[in-house]
Order: C-alpha cells, then structure tokens, then sequence
C-alpha cells in the first residue's frame, strides 16, 4: 500500500494518466496542505503575539509602580522636611520673643525691688517723697535704656501730633496755645508715639485772629 502511495505521488509528478493538469493542481494543494501540517499552528502564533504584548505591558506597568512609590517616597521626605522648618521656625519667634520680652523686663526689676523696699521703710513724709522721686528716676532711666523717652509739655508749643488738650486757661502771659500743665505724661519709643501727652494750654485773647 506504501508502495501504491508513493507511486501514485511519482505518477503525479509525471504527469502520467489522465486529466494531468488537474492531478498536478490536487498534488499542489495536498503536497502543500502535507508541508505546512504541523508547522503553522493559529494558536500557538497567537498565544506567541499575546505574550509579546502583554510583556511590555507588564514592563510598562512595574516602570510606573516604581515611578509611584518614589514620587511617594519623595513626596514624605519633602513633608518631613516642611514640618521641620516649620518647627524650627517657630522656635526661632519663640526665643526672639522670649529674648525681647526678657531684655525689657531687666531694667524694671531694680525698680521693683526699691518699690517693695519703700514700703517697708519707716520714716516722715519728705522722707517717703525723696524715696519716690529716686524710684521714679530709677523707672525713668530704665525706659530710657529701652529708648523710650517722654514726649516735651510744658513750655512747649501745643502739637495735636503729640499732645491731647483736656482744656484751655485764658491768659495774657503766655503765647496762645503754648503748653501750660501737663496732666499725663506722654512717651515715645525713637520717632514713634507710644502714647499722646494730656496737657492744659495757654488761650491768649489777644493774640486770637477773628
């Protein structure tokens, strides 16, 4: 039977027997279908292209996890960061505050200490009064120290930039509007007003324009 098989593929070859074209055309396409038997499989090809695909994919997909978890990673550092500066940051108004508030109380606490002195002290009023005035020299010279000084009064030309009228005395004495009393004192830290000075002030009649 081999044999009958094997000659009948020769006699095709040959062209032997009838209707030659049509043999050669039946071997053509058998011979064909018997060569690529076992050599093109749909499915393995496609299972070839799907794994080629989906690779890359793959490759593509653990790229941007990486990507991720660092821009995470960097993100929490940059976080850390923030807050440290924001602490330190905050430590650094804190001992300036401390340090500002510590430097201005200094001076003042001579100055406690004479008031609390002055009330134990026993002695006659002129007594009493000279040790105020020293305190009050001592509490003057402690604001000075912080440059603050006391805004000019009396003897000076009234300046509503600087001084508060609580009222008026007329006169013919001093120029009009020249500071007669002052009431409350007022003070300056350098240029700047801390608080006006109350002051009465001359109201000169004849030197009033109509």
């Amino acid at each position: 039977m081999a044999e009958s098989k094997t000659w009948n593929r020769v006699a095709r070859w040959a062209g032997m027997g009838n209707n030659s074209n049509e043999t050669v055309t039946e071997r053509s396409e058998e011979e064909m279908a018997e060569e690529t038997t076992g050599v093109y499989e749909p499915e393995a090809v496609e299972a070839a292209v799907e794994e080629t695909q989906v690779n890359p994919l793959e490759a593509e997909l653990a790229q941007l996890k990486t990507e991720r978890d660092q821009l995470f990673d960097r993100l929490a550092r940059l976080q850390a960061e923030f807050d440290n500066a924001r602490k330190r940051a905050e430590k650094e108004r804190q001992d300036a505050r401390e340090y500002a508030v510590g430097g201005a109380i200094e001076p003042f606490l001579g100055v406690m200490d004479n008031f609390q002195l002055a009330l134990k002290a026993q002695g006659s009023a002129d007594q009493l009064r000279a040790g105020v005035e020293l305190i009050l020299k001592q509490m003057e010279g402690a604001l000075a120290s912080l440059n603050v000084v006391p805004v000019e009064t009396v003897g000076a030309q009234f300046d509503p930039r600087v001084h508060e009228a609580l009222g008026s005395v007329e006169t013919l004495e001093f120029p009009d509007h020249q500071v007669l009393e002052e009431i409350r004192r007022g003070y300056k830290l350098r240029e700047k007003l801390l608080r006006p000075a109350m002051v009465k002030i001359a109201s000169n009649p004849s030197q009033v324009s109509d």
